[in-house]
Formats: structure tokens, C-alpha cells, sequence
């Protein structure tokens, strides 16, 4: 957990880098169209389809004894991801063109649209190394090794922070980031490769074309393949429609949502290290167990989520400020920013639920109604997408905030639908204690959120007094509610955060 709080910690530092030196103008908003298309072929292909697939079957393995077969299926699918991830990069370098103008940039200038092909061409060779790191993550997440895998996005983010430094520097602009995120990607994987020889791995050159354990392995994935790829596409579209906007709208929401990433981290974590576990009690049939490890880690991370959500609301202009205001980043931006961020953060409690619910039904073996709710969440996110930007413009507000607003609302909705169909697929869910908990935490987090706004209200109009003020106030508040309300989740979070593994 503390690796993946470096990871967003860099990921916030290289977004400072990038918002120094390109600010949320045509040069930044070129990179964030262009970076959507490797993203949807990794993740549609390698990314969370394949191992929520993967390592259930991995783990059967070699709980049985099958060492042999578990590490042939390992290699099939290195080497079937590798191939394939490389053929589909190919094919997308020609395309390139034809994919930014109609698919995640068809309003934006012709400037930005040559920009984002020549960015989106220097970055295609990644996905293949990302869907191979992907399957080693797996291996090691399946044989409880978690520590080499979570230190893997750290380095990536430096390679990248590298880039745009040596991009902004020498006016090759984000080509260095272009470049970094190839790098990085190479560093992703090898930085876990040592650790493969503790488990004693087995590399075999083979397809696995007449293996059951693999053609189970696609099975599985197609229905999470379908929900990836809504995820994704709820970036592309939002990508999408923010190019109708005015220019900067789409950097601007990129900004915001490097900041919502944060507190998400510990949804992330959880659910990371409780995969396995859930993996393991639904393999027993111990419904029990698996029932109370869900309910006790979503009630973990409605305590984070819920004050983490009033907070960045609250503090967003001063967070904004005190993180990105510098260089070619004006107030201006930081104003568009906070306002982002205050209508992503509606959807952050939605989010970090998604991070448990969705792996519970994936360790029942149950990828389709995951995959179902996410397309589920893509017609809500395109239906407010499409209204809320005009509805915000007549009230004065900006329309992207109406984009922003869009995607929190379908993360909620997504996560009611799941944690409703979760119940009768673990022998009952109790839905009371969750929403006895969830209503405390609400109103320590909304008194929480009354603390910090009377501090801005006094303190001085400085973005370091401001924000480290006001976390510290907010994080004293909400302890001190938390305790008297009985919000006993925050002590196992903490436990949680200092268990050595």
C-alpha cells in the first residue's frame, strides 16, 4: 500500500512537471488524446481482464500440485499477449490518423490532431511490454508477492517525469513523455523479474493452443475484456466530447483526475491484496468468510472515500493551486481544475467500491455481470455527458465540469448495481450494516467539510497555508468525529497500512 501511495505521489509529480511546462493548453491536450489509445489496448487486451482471469486458474494450479501446468500457462499467455499486443500496434501505427480524427479528437484542430498521431505512433511499442508485465504481475499477485509489482509503477512514473523534463527543456515538447512511457515501460517490467526465480518460474515456448487452462483463461476474459474495454471507452469518450469544448478542457480534466487518482490508492491496494484472498474463500466454498471480507473491506474504504471526497471538494482550489500554479500553468486553469475535480470527487466512494465489488465477482468466477454494469455505466456517462455540459453553460458553470460530473454519477450507479447483484451470489450480503456505517461516515465527513471551509474563510489567502492547514484540520476533525461516532474501520485501515505482509 505505501508502494502504491509512492506510485500516485510520482504520478502527482510528474503531472506538476507536465502542467510547468505545457500547462492545459494544444501541446498538453495532443499527449492526452494520444495516450487514450495505447491505454485502451492495453487494458482490453493485458490489463485487468487478463488477471482477474488469469489467477484464479494459476492458483488452482498450482494448489493441486500442477507446477508444471501452472507455469506452461504463464508462458502461453506471455507469449500469445506479446504477439498479439505487437500485431494490434502495427496495425493501429498505420490507422493512427483515421483514429485520432474520428474516435477520440474529432473536434479538435488540425494542429492537435497531427500532433496527437506523431505522439500516439512514438508510444504503441508499450502496451505489448505492459501486457507482459501485466501477466508477470499476475504470477507474483497469485503466489502472494505483492511488494516488486506495486514498485513497478514507481518507476514508471520517473521515466516519464524524466521525459517531459528533457521534452520541456529542449522544445521537443511531450515527445519526451512519448518517449519515457516506453522506457517506462521496460523498467515495469523488469523490476519484477528477479523475484520469479523464488517461486522457481518456468518459461516454455509454447501457445498453449490444446491447453484447457488457457482456453479457460479466454473464456473467462471475454466478458471482462467487454468491461475494460467500457471503462476505457468512458475516458475516450469524455476525451471525446471535452474536444468540442474550447481548447485546454481535456488537459484540464486530466489534471483533476490525477488528483481524484490519489485517494483511490487504498481502494486499489485493497483490492489488489484481497483478490487473492476472495480467490482462495470462494475455491473453499466458505461463504461466510468471503461475505465478511467483502463487507469489511468496502466498509474500510467508505471511511477513506467518503472524507477523502468532501476534502478535495472543499480544498480543490488551493490543492490545485499549491500542486500545478507555476510555470505555464495559469489561475486560470487552476480555476477550471478545481472545478473538475470538485464534480470527479461525487463519483470517488463509487470508485473505490468498484476496486472490491467488481474482484469479488471475479473470484466467483462471474466476469460477465461486471462487464455488464460497466457498459451499463458507459450509456449513463454518454446520456450526462451529453446533457450536463449544456445544463452547466446556462447556469455559468463550465461545461466540463458537466463531463466531470458525468463520470462521477455513472461510477455510483455502477456501484449500487454491483453491490446489489453481489448479494445473492454470496448466500446473502447484509446491506443494513453498510448503510448504518455509510450514513456515520457521511456525517463525520460532512462536519469534516464544515471545519475546513470555515478555515479558508480565516486563513490567509496563501495555497500552502490553505492546503496543509486545512488537511491537517480536516484530518483532527474527522478523527475526532470518527471516534465519537464509532467509525472503528479508520483503526483497521491504519492496521491494514502498517501489517507487514
Amino acid at each position: 500500500m505505501g508502494l502504491f501511495m509512492l506510485s500516485r505521489i510520482l504520478g502527482l509529480a510528474r503531472t506538476m512537471v507536465f502542467g510547468y511546462y505545457f500547462g492545459a493548453g494544444p501541446e498538453m491536450d495532443a499527449y492526452t488524446y494520444a495516450s487514450r489509445i495505447p491505454d485502451l489496448l492495453f487494458n482490453i487486451v493485458a490489463g485487468g481482464a487478463l488477471g482477474s482471469a488469469f489467477i484464479p486458474i494459476f492458483i488452482a494450479r498450482r494448489s493441486t500440485g500442477d507446477e508444471e501446468g501452472a507455469w506452461r500457462l504463464a508462458s502461453a499467455l506471455v507469449n500469445l499477449v506479446w504477439w498479439g499486443l505487437l500485431l494490434l500496434g502495427a496495425v493501429t501505427f498505420f490507422g493512427a490518423p483515421w483514429l485520432v480524427r474520428t474516435l477520440v479528437a474529432p473536434e479538435a484542430t488540425v494542429e492537435i490532431q497531427a500532433r496527437a498521431v506523431l505522439l500516439l505512433r512514438v508510444m504503441l511499442l508499450s502496451p505489448a511490454i505492459f501486457g507482459v508485465s501485466g501477466i508477470v504481475m499476475g504470477v507474483l499477485n497469485g503466489c502472494q508477492h505483492f511488494a516488486l509489482p506495486a514498485f513497478a509503477p514507481v518507476l514508471y512514473n520517473l521515466a516519464l517525469i524524466v521525459g517531459a523534463i528533457w521534452g520541456g527543456e529542449t522544445g521537443q515538447g511531450l515527445l519526451g513523455a512519448a518517449v519515457g512511457t516506453v522506457v517506462g515501460a521496460l523498467l515495469h517490467l523488469a523490476v519484477k523479474l528477479p523475484a520469479l526465480p523464488r517461486y522457481r518460474a518456468r518459461y516454455f515456448p509454447t501457445w498453449g493452443l490444446r491447453d484447457p487452462s488457457v482456453h479457460q483463461v479466454w473464456r473467462m476474459m471475454l466478458p471482462r475484456i467487454f468491461g475494460v474495454a467500457a471503462v476505457q471507452f468512458n475516458f475516450v469518450i469524455t476525451n471525446n466530447l471535452a474536444s468540442g469544448l474550447e481548447v485546454g478542457a481535456v488537459s484540464i480534466l486530466l489534471y483533476a483526475w490525477m488528483i481524484v487518482l490519489l485517494p483511490n490508492v487504498l481502494a486499489q491496494a485493497v483490492g489488489t491484496t484481497a483478490f487473492p484472498t476472495f480467490s482462495e474463500q470462494s475455491a473453499q466454498q466458505d461463504f461466510a468468510a468471503l461475505r465478511k471480507t467483502v463487507a469489511q473491506m468496502l466498509r474500510v474504504v467508505t471511511a477513506v472515500m467518503l472524507p477523502a471526497s468532501v476534502g478535495l471538494a472543499v480544498l480543490g482550489r488551493p490543492l490545485v493551486a499549491l500542486a500545478f500554479e507555476r510555470g505555464a500553468f495559469s489561475a486560470g486553469s487552476t480555476e477550471g481544475v478545481a472545478w473538475a475535480l470538485a464534480c470527479f470527487a461525487v463519483g470517488l466512494v463509487g470508485h473505490g467500491a468498484i476496486e472490491i465489488l467488481a474482484r469479488a465477482f471475479y473470484a466467483l468466477h462471474d466476469t460477465w455481470t461486471p462487464a455488464l454494469m460497466a457498459v451499463g455505466a458507459v450509456a449513463v456517462n454518454v446520456a450526462l455527458g451529453l446533457t450536463l455540459p449544456g445544463v452547466f453553460v446556462r447556469i455559468g458553470w463550465p461545461s466540463y465540469a458537466g463531463l466531470a460530473l458525468a463520470n462521477g454519477i455513472a461510477a455510483l450507479a455502477e456501484m449500487v448495481a454491483l453491490l446489489w447483484l453481489l448479494g445473492p451470489k454470496v448466500r446473502g450480503l447484509a446491506f443494513a450494516p453498510l448503510l448504518t456505517q455509510g450514513a456515520r461516515v457521511l456525517l463525520a465527513s460532512l462536519g469534516m467539510g464544515a471545519v475546513v471551509w470555515g478555515w479558508l474563510q480565516l486563513a490567509p489567502a496563501s495555497p500552502w497555508v490553505q492546503s496543509l492547514g486545512g488537511i491537517a484540520l480536516g484530518v483532527v476533525a474527522y478523527g475526532a468525529l470518527a471516534l465519537a461516532l464509532r467509525i472503528d474501520e479508520l483503526r483497521l485501515a491504519l492496521r491494514l497500512v502498517l501489517r507487514r505482509g
